[in-house]
């Protein structure tokens, strides 16, 4: 088990997902929660995620098959989907999403666990983000953005805009109802809208990423003016940041908040707090003596709420009629050997996803591509406990964090490691197939079937290097090393090889985060420098100078990925593949 945030004992521990999912939105459906967050260029895009206490979440499906536009058929690290919003209006679940060169796009379904629409471009319109639907009591819908000063040349104001009662076309063009520059709430961004008790509420992130702090406007008109004030703060706790997320409920009238801090190397990590309400106005977080504002906890009592027991059923009638209750509802269902369970019924100790071993005949939901991937990549043989990675063309231009076949998960936890078995009988003379880790620093070990000398050998590929960002283009340069190989001794072990991953802390320190509006040094402490471990081994032993050793840097806003790869890299020959037996974590 890699992280647990539930304590078991009633209690739980912050982050309650030690995983990459940045800027979430969730809400309350009946007994069940829901959350999205961001994707960027990775595919499947746009991850739902699923609990029944607020604590324990998995991913149950993912709302986009792929990116939508054609260039993300290659990576654009730093664009694609941004920072969504979900809510469920007369019987139906929307995702509204922005991707901040081409617009704000919505998909709906009635059951968040099957297909959702094709995404539809509400808002065709560069630089807007952060968009967030809300029906008012007379009917009327609105949707509330941001603007990304990256292609906006400006940022910190907060738009409205009117939408026909479907949510699926706008009414009239946006007029900003907060404007946040040159005031303390500088980078105001990620609104989310509600209302209570006749007054409208905008929870809101400011100050920056790292060391921002969240706004909550007020106002009784939903156009404003709007007052404001900072709920929660960092003070003396340990979570930089707190940003953007989303305030939900309990069907007892609990409130809670959930919001992301970013740690940096892994990521924007998930956090749950406690709120309540004093004078109309909303405090997250534990509020010390003193304070006017809430800090994050770091352990507290779970929600309030109760969770059914197991129930399983025989398979037959019954069950289907179960099932089928249960799709209708919008619930998951899992279908085994000889029995039926209903998700919602089982246990709500979630766990996860992270090792694989590749039984079922679909792909796991802990997997990403690098770009929005095809068919033909891979294919799974669960009769055999194993995924074939056909090997994809590489354009010999390309560096490594360009490859656009690169099969990848989220760290899952601040310390962890993992190995994976790779037959490498499938490979062709040009192929390489194995480990990678994916981040501004970044890395590959991988086992290479190539001539020399006129004999056909295979070699580890060691590449490393790093990738800078312009605007939104990345430019990578890279070191690769040849380590030579005993060929046959790789045959003599079946010609599969292990690898392995594994991430340490090396140590903390402390950044210079920004100089705010009143000319105070803003810095985030005690960030976590990590270290990263790669290497090969055959039959047992590690293969001497297969160990690749990198300092660990997030990506553009995305935490390190690591994952499995097979690709081609030779312009004249037939492309062959690689079976990984497993994936295990530890």
């Amino acid at each position: 088990m890699l992280w647990k945030s539930d304590l078991g004992n009633g209690k739980y521990k912050n982050p309650i997902l030690y995983c990459d999912y940045s800027d979430p939105d969730a809400i309350r459906v009946g007994d069940d929660y829901f959350m999205v967050a961001s994707s960027f260029c990775n595919s499947p895009a746009l991850p739902l995620l699923h609990s029944y206490d607020l604590v324990n979440w998995k991913v149950v499906n993912y709302v986009c098959k792929k990116v939508p536009g054609y260039r993300y058929v290659n990576p654009m690290h730093g664009c694609g989907v941004w920072a969504p919003a979900i809510r469920y209006h007369n019987d139906e679940f929307y995702v509204y999403f922005p991707m901040p060169d081409e617009g704000i796009f919505v998909c709906r379904t009635k059951d968040p666990y099957g297909e959702w629409s094709e995404p539809f471009n509400i808002m065709p319109e560069c630089g807007v983000i952060d968009p967030c639907p809300f029906w008012d009591d007379d009917g009327r819908a609105y949707l509330i953005t941001a603007v990304a000063g990256s292609r906006k040349g400006y940022k910190s104001v907060l738009r409205l805009s009117e939408m026909a009662p479907d949510g699926m076309s706008l009414k009239s063009d946006p007029v900003i109802i907060y404007d946040g520059r040159g005031t303390e709430n500088e980078t105001i961004e990620g609104p989310k809208l509600y209302k209570k008790d006749g007054m409208y509420y905008i929870f809101a992130p400011a100050g920056g990423v790292k060391g921002g702090f969240q706004v909550v406007l007020r106002s009784d008109k939903i156009y404003g003016p709007y007052k404001y004030r900072i709920v929660m703060r960092q003070g003396s706790s340990k979570v930089n940041g707190p940003h953007q997320g989303a305030w939900v409920d309990t069907a007892g009238g609990q409130d809670w908040f959930i919001h992301f801090q970013d740690v940096y190397a892994c990521g924007r990590i998930v956090h749950l707090q406690p709120m309540e309400w004093r004078d109309g106005w909303p405090l997250i977080g534990k509020v010390m003596a003193g304070n006017d504002y809430g800090e994050p906890v770091a352990e507290y009592d779970k929600p309030d709420i109760n969770v059914p027991n197991e129930k399983s059923v025989s398979t037959g009638a019954e069950a289907k009629s179960i099932a089928a209750d249960a799709g209708s509802k919008g619930r998951s269902v899992e279908i085994g050997t000889n029995s039926i369970s209903v998700d919602n019924e089982s246990k709500s100790m979630y766990d996860p996803a992270t090792s694989d071993e590749f039984e079922s005949d679909t792909l796991g939901l802990q997997w990403q591509w690098n770009a929005n991937y095809e068919e033909d990549w891979y294919e799974l043989f669960p009769e055999k406990s194993v995924i074939r990675l056909n090997a994809v063309r590489t354009n010999s231009l390309r560096q490594l964090p360009d490859y656009r076949n690169l099969l990848l998960q989220k760290w899952a936890a601040p310390e962890f490691s993992f190995e994976t078995k790779i037959d490498l009988k499938g490979l062709k003379i040009g192929d390489m197939a194995g480990i990678v880790s994916m981040g501004q620093i970044f890395g590959s070990v991988g086992i290479q079937r190539t001539i020399r000398d006129g004999m056909d050998v295979c070699e580890v590929v060691k590449i490393h290097g790093r990738q800078e960002f312009d605007h939104e283009m990345s430019f990578a340069d890279s070191t690769e090393e040849i380590v030579e190989l005993d060929t046959d001794r790789l045959k003599a072990a079946g010609l599969e090889a292990v690898f392995s991953y594994e991430v340490k802390i090396r140590g903390y320190e402390d950044y210079l985060d920004r100089i705010d509006a009143a000319g105070n040094e803003i810095w985030v402490k005690n960030v976590p420098g990590e270290t990263i471990s790669m290497s090969v081994s055959i039959d047992g032993e590690n293969v001497v100078g297969s160990e690749l050793v990198i300092d660990a840097m997030a990506g553009r806003w995305v935490g390190v990925k690591s994952g499995l790869f097979c690709v081609h890299r030779s312009e004249d020959r037939d492309c062959g593949y690689a079976e990984a037996d497993y994936v295990r974590y530890i």
